[in-house]
């Protein structure tokens, strides 16, 4: 089957890698941090979404653009993911995977939207 431009990039699949371990801790979240766990949510599927958008820009500007939103977003999930670890609400495994995962991602796109 083929793929999407995006679908090619180390840095998407490291992206889906992490979703997939945020899945796995909002559904032991417990009761009463809806708002963490909504935005957990909306950042990590950010880094996937902007990454796959800046796949399909023509102009470098435009591109590095969107690189450096999911870059934000990474950076805000390391935030809330460390912050559940401090409140003792994920396990230390996860914490530990979720975040070697997200300096991956954040080094790579780093290199993809230099300064």
């Amino acid at each position: 089957m083929k793929m999407l431009s995006h679908e090619k990039l180390d840095v998407y699949q490291c992206a889906t890698q992490f979703l997939s371990v945020v899945t796995e801790i909002l559904h032991k979240m417990p009761r009463g941090y809806g708002y963490v766990s909504d935005q957990l949510q909306r950042a990590s599927l950010s880094i996937a979404y902007n990454i796959a958008e800046a796949a399909g820009k023509n102009s470098p500007k435009d591109r590095a653009n969107r690189f450096n939103i999911a870059r934000g977003s990474t950076l805000e999930c390391g935030a809330i993911i460390d912050s559940l670890a401090i409140l003792k609400i994920t396990d230390p495994q996860k914490h530990r995977e979720a975040k070697i995962l997200l300096v991956r991602i954040a080094q790579m796109l780093s290199k993809l939207a230099p300064k």
